[in-house]
């Protein structure tokens, strides 16, 4: 074992020297560990320091690296073909550690360094005019130099290069950090901007949509309005044409019976004669206002159930107290089903008329989540058993299709998935109840099963 106390001395001052005198040796050694510790020391701060953001970081590394070396200016910078997206792209670290970060604001030698890394100059190691640079690795690779000027007096050591490494290193870490978060942050920018764009899509595609809704429900409305017109027009010549003419040849034919009848001075049958002529004039009257509603062009805002319904109304009220009511939320009927349940009130309001010797007569509209109820009530005399048996005659009885009021009222309702029903009112007469699920089928379907009660 060597005992020679040179050697013990060199091993644990780190100094190797051939002088007796290890003292100012062992000081600058000293002075060395020392500086190091408090690099040491400023590196674990700049870690726990990342939250600040990568320019507090990059300022914290550039002091680090200036009061390591005692450095009058610390440079930290970026080549300009590295980490594009990274901010910032230099920062500098001045006397009394203020920094900067405008290059008009660098003294000139430090403003050369500058330029000189920005445009790709990335050796490192100690410079001819006195700047030491450690290089800015990530992922195996350089992207800029950490750059002081030392001012110890005195050539740096391999340690103090190292230092530099280390502040380097994690400089570039943080800024990748920063390029990657810049990075997430115009991501999610541009996906708020296409989920703006979309929303917006989103509104004007429903706003569309709606719109053509309303144009095909416009349209259908159109095509009923004129498939109607044409029958009205149709059904309005057969009245003029035919039925009028054989109702007045019947008056006619009455007056003339009662004129013989008054000459054989027969009185009961005279009266009875008068009365049947006021008749056919009261029908020829009625015949001729319904030619005229028929030929008359329909309500063009008269488009919902209980429009169509209020005006099959006005043409018995001449005759009939007739009242319309509606209860619950309104639900939009299909066109096609409210022209039928129109034409089936009608067919009721007639039968009253004609039979029922009623003078008031409620019309109800009931609507339900999920049915909608349409009764025609009156005070009259009719007999509901009576009317489900007349229905059922109708129903079976085949011939030129006369006296089947009932059965095609009957038809219609089962077609829409209701049902037909008569029962007592509470006016003292009828009560003919149109029943139909909601929402209402757009197609016309005869294979319901057929219940009257």
């Amino acid at each position: 074992m060597s005992t020679d106390p040179t050697n013990d001395l060199s091993r644990l001052t780190g100094v190797r020297t051939g002088k007796n005198s290890y003292y100012p040796a062992f000081v600058r050694s000293s002075r060395r560990m020392q500086r190091t510790v408090r690099a040491m020391d400023r590196i674990s701060s700049v870690v726990v320091r990342t939250v600040e953001g990568p320019r507090g970081v990059l300022e914290e590394v550039a002091r680090a690296a200036a009061g390591h070396l005692e450095a009058r200016w610390a440079l930290l910078a970026l080549g300009d073909e590295h980490l594009r997206g990274a901010r910032p792209r230099f920062v500098a670290i001045g006397p009394g550690g203020a920094s900067e970060d405008r290059p008009e604001g660098l003294p000139e030698e430090v403003a050369v360094e500058l330029a000189a890394i920005r445009a790709g100059d990335l050796s490192v190691g100690a410079l001819q005019d006195d700047w030491l640079r450690a290089p800015m690795n990530l992922e195996g690779r350089q992207i800029g130099v950490l750059s002081v000027r030392p001012g110890l007096g005195e050539d740096p050591e391999p340690e103090d290069l190292a230092v530099l490494r280390i502040l380097a290193n994690q400089a570039a870490v943080s800024l990748h950090t920063s390029e990657q978060y810049q990075a997430s942050v115009t991501l999610h920018r541009r996906a708020q901007r296409l989920n703006r764009a979309a929303e917006l899509q989103a509104r004007d595609l429903a706003a569309r949509t709606a719109e053509l809704q309303a144009a095909e429900k416009q349209l259908a409305v159109a095509m009923q309005r004129e498939i109607v017109g044409s029958e009205r027009h149709r059904i309005a010549r057969e009245l003029h044409d035919s039925v009028t003419q054989y109702v007045l040849s019947a008056g006619m034919a009455v007056e003339v019976v009662r004129g013989d009848a008054e000459q054989h001075d027969l009185g009961p049958m005279v009266e009875q004669l008068a009365r049947a002529k006021e008749f056919t004039q009261i029908a020829v009257a009625q015949l001729r206002t319904a030619i005229y509603a028929l030929n008359q062009p329909p309500d063009e805002e008269a488009a919902s159930l209980e429009e169509l319904i209020e005006q099959v109304v006005a043409h018995h009220r001449p005759t009939l107290d007739v009242r319309v009511v509606a209860e619950g939320p309104v639900t939009d009927v299909p066109p096609a089903a409210s022209q039928d349940l129109a034409r089936s009130v009608g067919e009721a309001l007639f039968n009253i008329a004609a039979h029922a010797g009623a003078t008031r007569v409620i019309v109800r509209l009931r609507y339900r989540p999920s049915s909608l109820t349409v009764s025609i009530a009156d005070d009259g005399c009719g007999d509901p058993t009576a009317l489900r048996r007349m229905l059922r005659l109708e129903q079976r009885a085949v011939g030129d299709g006369r006296h089947r009021g009932l059965a095609n009222m009957d038809d219609r309702i089962r077609s829409l998935g209701g049902t037909l029903t008569f029962r007592r009112a509470r006016l003292g007469g009828l009560r003919v109840v149109l029943n139909l699920p909601l929402p209402v089928p757009t197609g016309r379907s005869a294979s319901h099963p057929q219940e009257v009660s």
